[in-house]
């Protein structure tokens, strides 16, 4: 699959593309609708497809200390875009300059001129160009007369007549509530990174786990998960339980991810893993001392294997 740079012309092979525009992040059941829109519309006319998406999002480039509240990296993104079928995927690097084109210019100079586009879907509430004063309305009167098609795909709403959005999705997760996230995303939400080292503590009391820093992702409710998780290297599929937060029995506090998967006694430090979460056990807890620490995390492990 492609991996498309905005501010580089589009290869001759994916001009004449359809493109599904948005930020996409999390790449929920609403973004699948519109992504499978632009898609089926491509394949119908032998056309390549594009999914875009923006990095960093928009809200970080203009509130940089917001915490952090990524649903998905770019690499998740992109397997994710090739898992739903599309041809390439479209990184719009959002800075200065990009926040400064104007709607006009960007359907103009970047759509049509430097991508090619043939046609372009949006959900109805997408915007952009500066100022957010591009709008469906605007794609469909000026894309028009300049030869771009445009089509929009209305709201996917959930079981509560409720829209299905990347907002709901992060409040359901602090919540810990993981499995309707999952149900709002099709999949569960999975926390990507490379195993570090850490202090071993958890391997001197039986549990050795794999540490992970959580960097921008949402941080989710501190607490005891049970988790899956895959090493990307090699597909292998693990299951355990997780302490995600700031680990309040020990000293310094530090915010991490710390997987402990069963039956598994390989090395993953340098590794890249990919864990996703299923079921909130608990929230983090001090104990008084590492038998009482031992013993809650013993009935954690078995809660975790009984709801995996």
């Amino acid at each position: 699959m492609r991996w498309l740079d905005h501010r580089d012309p589009v290869p001759d092979s994916l001009r004449g593309a359809v493109i599904a525009l948005g930020n996409f992040d999390g790449f929920h059941k609403g973004h699948q609708a519109v992504a499978g829109e632009a898609i089926e519309w491509a394949h119908a006319e032998g056309r390549p497809s594009i999914i875009a998406t923006f990095e960093p999002h928009p809200v970080r480039f203009f509130k940089p200390d917001v915490p952090p509240f990524r649903l998905t990296t770019l690499e998740q993104r992109q397997e994710l875009y090739l898992s739903a079928g599309a041809s390439a995927m479209l990184v719009f690097h959002f800075d200065g300059e990009l926040a400064g084109t104007s709607a006009e210019d960007f359907i103009s100079d970047i759509l049509i001129e430097r991508f090619g586009a043939h046609g372009v879907v949006t959900g109805g509430d997408f915007t952009f160009g500066k100022g957010a004063t591009g709008n469906v309305e605007l794609l469909k009167t000026l894309g028009g007369e300049l030869g771009l098609e445009s089509r929009v795909v209305e709201p996917i709403k959930g079981d509560g007549d409720e829209v299905i959005s990347s907002s709901r999705i992060r409040q359901a997760l602090k919540e810990g509530d993981p499995q309707l996230a999952a149900k709002l995303l099709s999949r569960p939400f999975a926390i990507r990174g490379i195993v570090e080292h850490g202090d071993k503590r958890g391997r001197t009391i039986g549990y050795p786990t794999a540490n992970l820093s959580i960097e921008r992702y949402l941080r989710p409710r501190f607490g005891i998960y049970a988790v899956t998780g895959r090493i990307l290297a090699t597909g292998e599929m693990l299951q355990g339980a997780a302490n995600i937060g700031v680990r309040p029995q020990f000293e310094p506090p530090k915010e991490l991810l710390e997987p402990y998967f069963f039956d598994f006694s390989g090395d993953l430090y340098g590794q890249e893993i990919e864990v996703s979460f299923h079921h909130f056990l608990r929230p983090e807890a001090k104990f008084d001392s590492l038998e009482e620490l031992t013993a809650q995390m013993e009935k954690d492990c078995a809660d975790a294997r009984r709801l995996l």
